[in-house]
């Protein structure tokens, strides 16, 4: 048996269904939860023990589509944990062809997860004792419009709703909160409403961006710093907390002075969640504004990052800005990137200029790693 869901996209329903009927016609049963979250379908998938596949192509632009696809209890699929056989089976099957319908097909069934997704979020927030608050929520025409409204429901929130319609032709602007043209209409309105905060999703509201009262972007790794300390606290002072390498020096910082032991992996969800499960980690954070929680079955979800930060600011008086000063130490470039035609000729090269200099500590555990007193940086081959 398998779950699956889907976004926005226009080619989003058609080819979710088109994978339903063909595990159907081998002899799968399908629970079909149709438009959802991609943290929405690892909930679907932790909650009822079953393999997930998402049809989404999360935030890149309108004419892509893609397949998230995740083990029983949200375990990844990365290329070391099942696509590489999957690429295998595929080839095989071109030569040989395909597997024979079974002799009774699987049955399809409906199922409406949203409700329950919530709740499950819901349970692991104490949000009871919040002040009210003004924040504005950019969904990017993405699926944050569809499940922001039920998660939020009953908060003491004034919900200033941004492009909420489901749309995913991004008339607005990409759902890519990442790249800083795409908040800006955020930061406008955060300020011209004197918000207390924004929260920005990407197209398949996997991931949270979270701009202070001013409309000035928290970084991420401030973010995972917070919601650590608050994960730690909740788990008695006690556990393990994951980050990876270009993470902000804050984070490790932060965990260890709550009590916690931090472990430093690569980047990539597939790694982070390996390293949850080896670990038995209670949180883990990226850069890119992933946020994995153990009571989430290891999976990441911005959704329940942000009601951390909801919780965060509402159970005290100051503002966002002055919340976060302690989890955002340091000054940080932002990721620079740039073409080269040859990009293991030019790691070595970097690595040969940085290599027996005094006071440097040199590692490759992703990339180059070079960390000097008061400095470091990460090079490495982007992943994609």
């Amino acid at each position: 048996a398998i779950v699956v869901g889907h976004d926005m996209r226009p080619s989003s329903p058609g080819l979710s269904r088109a994978f339903a009927r063909g595990a159907a016609a081998l002899g799968v049963a399908v629970t079909e939860i149709g438009l959802c979250s991609t943290d929405q379908l690892y909930y679907a998938s932790g909650a009822l023990d079953l393999p997930g596949a998402m049809f989404t192509a999360s935030h890149n632009p309108a004419q892509y589509n893609g397949i998230k696809m995740c083990r029983a209890g949200a375990a990844p699929v990365g290329q070391d944990t099942g696509l590489a056989e999957i690429r295998q089976l595929v080839e095989e099957w071109s030569v040989s062809g395909a597997p024979a319908p079974a002799a009774g097909p699987g049955e399809i069934t409906a199922r409406d997860s949203l409700g329950d997704y919530a709740a499950h979020l819901r349970r692991l927030v104490d949000l009871t004792r919040i002040r009210p608050l003004k924040v504005v929520v950019d969904a990017g025409n993405g699926m944050g419009g569809h499940t922001v409204p039920t998660v939020f429901e009953g908060l003491p929130l004034q919900l200033i709703p941004m492009y909420f319609e489901l749309d995913g032709t991004f008339p607005h602007h990409e759902a890519n909160p990442l790249d800083p043209a795409n908040i800006v209409d955020l930061q406008k309105r955060v300020r011209e409403e004197d918000a207390d905060l924004g929260l920005a999703f990407d197209g398949d509201a996997d991931r949270c961006f979270v701009v202070d009262e001013r409309g000035e972007p928290v970084s991420p790794s401030a973010i995972t710093a917070l919601v650590a300390a608050r994960e730690l606290a909740r788990n008695g002072g006690k556990g393990t907390v994951i980050h990876n390498l270009i993470t902000s020096w804050s984070v490790p910082e932060v965990v260890r002075e709550n009590g916690g032991t931090p472990e430093r992996t690569r980047v990539g969800h597939s790694f982070i969640k390996e390293e949850m499960a080896r670990t038995g980690a209670i949180f883990g954070g990226e850069h890119s504004a992933h946020y994995y929680f153990r009571d989430f079955w290891n999976a990441d979800t911005g959704m329940l990052a942000a009601l951390h930060v909801l919780a965060a600011l509402g159970g005290q008086d100051g503002p966002l800005c002055a919340l976060v000063e302690e989890y955002d130490r340091y000054a940080g470039s932002g990721e620079i990137n740039s073409t080269v035609g040859d990009q293991a000729g030019r790691a070595a090269a970097v690595k040969a200029a940085y290599t027996g200099r005094e006071g440097l500590s040199l590692d490759e555990l992703d990339g180059l790693t070079v960390t000097a007193q008061d400095w470091w940086f990460n090079l490495r081959p982007s992943n994609t």
